[in-house]
């Protein structure tokens, strides 16, 4: 007897990024109960297939939904607030005053699900985020029906979500205790902001934590010149050898940046089972630097990729960010093989899940995996013609080329229309926080 299923996505081209990389021509995926059931081949006609429904792909390529593996997603209410500035100007001077103004809990909420509406309309259907009233991301994730990796933040002055850190282990169980368990979708983790804004006692607690709970640690490391020029002077030596130093790097570790490492540090991660996301438009925007992440791969390290804050990069669609990840690698090797467009699909896919700890769960379209995909036209002038699928998601499309979007089973964008998002209300919100910012900067 033919299972019953709930959606069958027939035609097209899928590239299943497995450990095989199958390109499967004119497909059918079955999907029930959030999982993938089936992926079949050939022709099968319509009146044959059986579900509630049937997504013609025709013309189209379908993958795995993109992992976003570093945002602060609430930074989209600063979009374009402080452009052209040195990242320590950028914050000290501008981000780091407007947060502790305006950062409370609907801002949080409001300008998390606003990203998460223009993560859904370019692809992604994963996002790890970092960032205070970390609990209002998680419940917007939650309501669009996205699956998030958040973390509660740590930093070492008073937040609004954290006045007294010396509550920091409290409010990290508090978190975890809250999220784990209420939802497929929902992975509690913590973020500390970085080794130069966290002493050892919060970097070494927080991971002391975070392997208590069994949860991810994540934390920017060595993003400009002058971090690593901070951290020699206060420990006398190097962001990573100075985490090493601290034990807080294994498995389980998620280095975000990594743009100023030499070979022993990268060595030192890879031995540790440390990983890297890798933001390099956001980099490139504050002129911090550029990660050697071709060495990085190559000594075994999981890379995935990340958007980081729409504050510094200023968008949050993975399409542009594989493009950038292509092809600054190229410009600074001088070499037009490294980093080539399959290895950056890689990265925005199943590299991500991996880095995530989810890859058993996600990053590719298997049998028994969650069915988290995508869809995109490519029956569009800039996309005709297609000889290599890979080389046309890194250097043709753009987000706003995925037609479909499901999480979990769950259709959350059709043709372009968000289904579990009132895109309107949120813009509105967000627009009457920024004309509050607006009038206070105003002269």
């Amino acid at each position: 007897m033919r299972e019953k299923l709930d959606i069958i996505i027939s035609g097209g081209t899928l590239l299943t990024m497995s450990k095989n990389a199958d390109i499967v021509m004119n497909p059918r995926i079955g999907i029930r109960n959030g999982i993938i059931r089936s992926v079949d081949t050939g022709d099968i006609p319509r009146d044959q297939m059986s579900a509630a429904e049937i997504i013609d792909a025709t013309d189209s390529v379908i993958l795995p939904g993109l992992v976003n593996t570093h945002t602060h997603l609430p930074m989209v209410c600063f979009r374009g607030l402080a452009d052209d500035l040195p990242l320590m100007e950028w914050l000290n001077s501008y981000i780091f005053p407007a947060e502790a103004r305006y950062v409370d809990r609907p801002m949080v909420y409001y300008g998390s699900m606003l990203a998460i509406a223009e993560m859904i309309l370019s692809g992604t259907t994963t996002f790890c985020d970092g960032y205070f009233y970390e609990s209002s991301v998680a419940q917007a994730a939650l309501e669009a029906g996205m699956r998030a990796v958040p973390c509660q933040g740590f930093i070492d002055f008073p937040t609004m979500d954290n006045p007294d850190q010396t509550k920091n282990r409290q409010i990290g169980r508090a978190f975890v205790e809250k999220w784990n368990g209420v939802s497929p979708l929902i992975i509690p983790a913590f973020f500390c902001h970085s080794p130069y804004t966290c002493s050892p006692a919060t970097l070494t607690g927080i991971k002391e934590l975070s392997r208590e709970s069994g949860v991810l640690y994540l934390t920017h490391v060595a993003e400009t010149r002058e971090e690593v020029a901070t951290i020699r002077n206060q420990y006398g030596t190097t962001p990573v050898r100075h985490l090493q130093n601290l034990g807080v790097l294994d498995e389980h570790t998620v280095a975000v940046h990594c743009n100023w490492l030499d070979d022993e540090e990268i060595a030192i991660l890879a031995r540790n089972g440390a990983k890297v996301s890798h933001n390099p438009e956001s980099s490139m925007k504050l002129a911090a630097g550029i990660a050697p992440i071709p060495k990085m791969m190559n000594a075994g390290i999981t890379v995935g990729l990340g958007t980081d804050g729409a504050a510094s990069n200023n968008d949050l669609d993975l399409f542009t960010e594989m493009d950038t990840a292509a092809k600054i690698h190229k410009l600074r090797s001088m070499d037009p093989t490294v980093m080539d467009a399959r290895t950056v699909v890689t990265m925005a896919t199943i590299g991500g899940a991996r880095l995530l700890g989810l890859d058993d769960r996600i990053g590719s379209v298997e049998v028994g995996k969650a069915a988290d995909l995508i869809i995109i036209d490519m029956n569009k002038p800039h996309l005709t013609p297609m000889y290599n699928p890979y080389s046309h998601l890194v250097y043709a499309a753009a987000g706003s080329d995925v037609t479909t979007v499901i999480i979990n089973g769950k259709i959350v964008m059709r043709d372009r229309k968000l289904l579990t998002i009132d895109i309107a209300e949120v813009m509105e919100r967000v627009r009457k926080i920024a004309e509050n910012i607006r009038n206070d900067r105003s002269p």
